[in-house]
């Protein structure tokens, strides 16, 4: 894929992740939509991005996302590629029963639902361009779980089960498909000491993705994400044990 020229829309751009990936697809010559839930992240992101358009949009909720649709149809009709990466993170202990789950987030609207229904509303459109992309942000968690987040890994998972799916469907057409899959970032998603200790800074993670998206390398694996995905498929009992033993 040409990383230059492009009009693109990042969910959850405006911080973490979203944030870097938007600064590096600006930096490298392209237009930029970033959307997300809170009006002052996207407002501080915009002081800090120059040139980057924004738009408020729970992507959980259907009237959003058609809103969001219907802004970016008629203001961005370039629009060629989408990053599914709006993304939320929780423990849950089943042991507890119901009272086990996270209780104030979405993860299966935010983490799954909405990425399969931004992608089935934008690519009817893209199909009528001559290049564009669906990139979808998965996790090295998606390969290998923490037992300790079940329901997040459980939705990565099934993204990227979803993305092969999808890749496959447009195999014959003008749409690639990519898989971000990122391992520990330092950001506000993962939100302990060991997420900031270990994790890998954003910034970098979008260096290499953009690198391998210009080599059209469609399963983008970064850092420690690479050993789990390998680990899933070739020694997945004792790359598990191995993380979740981390201390």
């Amino acid at each position: 894929m040409n990383i230059k020229g492009n009009t693109i829309l990042i969910t959850g751009g405006a911080t973490g992740i979203g944030f870097a990936l938007a600064d590096a697809f600006l930096k490298a010559g392209n237009t930029v939509i970033i959307c997300g839930r809170r009006q002052g992240k996207l407002d501080a992101a915009r002081n800090k991005l120059r040139g980057v358009r924004t738009f408020t949009c729970d992507v959980t909720k259907k009237a959003d996302r058609q809103s969001l649709f219907r802004w970016t149809e008629a203001n961005f009709p370039g629009l060629n590629a989408l990053i599914n990466n709006a993304g939320v993170q929780g423990f849950a202990d089943l042991r507890k029963g119901l009272q086990g789950l996270p209780q104030d987030t979405n993860e299966i609207g935010t983490n799954l639902v909405a990425p399969i229904q931004l992608g089935a509303q934008f690519i009817p459109g893209f199909l009528k361009k001559d290049n564009a992309a669906i990139i979808n942000v998965t996790s090295g968690l998606g390969f290998v779980p923490i037992a300790a987040m079940p329901v997040y890994c459980a939705t990565k998972a099934a993204l990227h089960s979803f993305t092969v799916s999808l890749r496959h469907q447009l195999k014959n057409t003008s749409i690639q498909v990519f898989e971000i899959i990122p391992p520990m970032v330092a950001t506000e998603l993962g939100g302990t000491d060991v997420a900031t200790a270990r994790g890998i800074r954003p910034a970098a993670l979008a260096e290499e993705v953009l690198k391998a998206i210009a080599e059209d390398k469609f399963e983008i694996p970064v850092g420690e994400a690479v050993n789990l995905v390998i680990g899933s498929r070739t020694n997945f009992d004792q790359t598990f044990q191995r993380i979740n033993n981390w201390g």
